[in-house]
């Protein structure tokens, strides 16, 4: 699992720092998450194909989270797109987007695929073979998700030694992987277990963007791999939360801890503060493993 930071400040685009974006690669899917301005310059600069983007997933409207989709909708037409392209935000993302393209006379060719969320409570949005994608209710200005990114339970991994042990043919090998047992010519049951080892774990991905603290979604983030969590703040401003609905990072690594994930990754700095590392330290104080974003920081788990 591998994310790359596009963009991780808040409102005000600087000049090295670019608002919130991330692609995320999951087992051999890749999404794109949020699109602030200058997100299809990113994605040059680090050589993420743009042919890879399949599925776009928006948290809120406000500007600094999706202002560079329309260009990156208009660019993909200009490129001679093809593949269809799947936008999950909230209802009034449609709306938005189309009448860009209408006022510049430059509807796609290519399918364009709406998804506009307005449920209260966590669902599935996205399933597929390798892949679940369910929403994660936060708590902002207007109606905001972030995004639980889960990979689909893996085959297990056959014990050669054991299999031929046996002499179990080939032809039962998916199914032994699978995780069905063996009955053989006898009559006898071979287990799956004496056949078989464990699969990998399957890993998982939770974005949360822009909200005030909310334990309530504990639950549906528990035990996570890694925790994308905004910190606009640290506990010094704490008290300019309540109007801007925004978190601390204090406040991150206490969800993180809650929640007993493996990693936390903080990010959408406030432009107030000139050294990030703060936000490390302030976190760390209820939870250790914590990650900063940074634009152009690529990490994996």
């Amino acid at each position: 699992m591998k994310v790359t930071i596009l963009g991780c400040y808040s409102a005000t685009p600087r000049t090295l720092n670019n608002p919130t974006s991330q692609v995320l690669e999951i087992n051999n899917r890749i999404f794109l998450i949020d699109c602030g301005e200058g997100t299809q310059v990113q994605l040059r600069k680090h050589k993420i194909k743009f042919s890879r983007i399949k599925h776009v997933f928006i948290s809120h409207l406000h500007g600094d989270h999706f202002f560079g989709l329309p260009g990156l909708v208009s660019t993909f037409q200009m490129l001679g797109r093809e593949t269809e392209l799947h936008i999950y935000g909230p209802k009034g993302i449609k709306e938005a987007v189309l009448l860009y393209l209408k006022l510049g006379n430059s509807y796609t060719s290519y399918p364009l695929i709406f998804h506009e969320l307005t449920g209260a409570e966590s669902e599935i949005i996205l399933d597929d073979e390798k892949v679940t994608v369910s929403t994660i209710p936060l708590k902002h200005r207007v109606y905001t998700n972030g995004y639980l990114f889960k990979e689909k339970p893996k085959e297990r991994k056959l014990n050669i030694n054991a299999v031929l042990n046996y002499e179990i043919d080939k032809c039962y090998y998916q199914n032994i992987k699978n995780g069905k047992d063996v009955t053989l010519d006898d009559g006898t049951v071979v287990s799956n277990e004496v056949l078989t080892f464990d699969a990998p774990p399957s890993k998982s991905y939770a974005f949360c963007s822009d909200t005030i603290y909310k334990p309530d979604i504990v639950p549906i983030i528990e035990k996570v791999t890694t925790l994308y969590h905004e910190s606009t703040f640290l506990d010094k401003h704490k008290h300019l939360c309540a109007h801007t609905k925004h978190t601390t990072a204090y406040e991150a690594g206490s969800i993180a801890k809650e929640a007993n994930v493996a990693n936390l990754i903080l990010g959408h700095y406030s432009t107030r503060y000139d050294n990030i590392h703060d936000f490390k330290k302030e976190a760390q104080t209820v939870f250790e493993n914590v990650h900063l974003a940074e634009d152009g920081k690529v990490l994996e788990f």
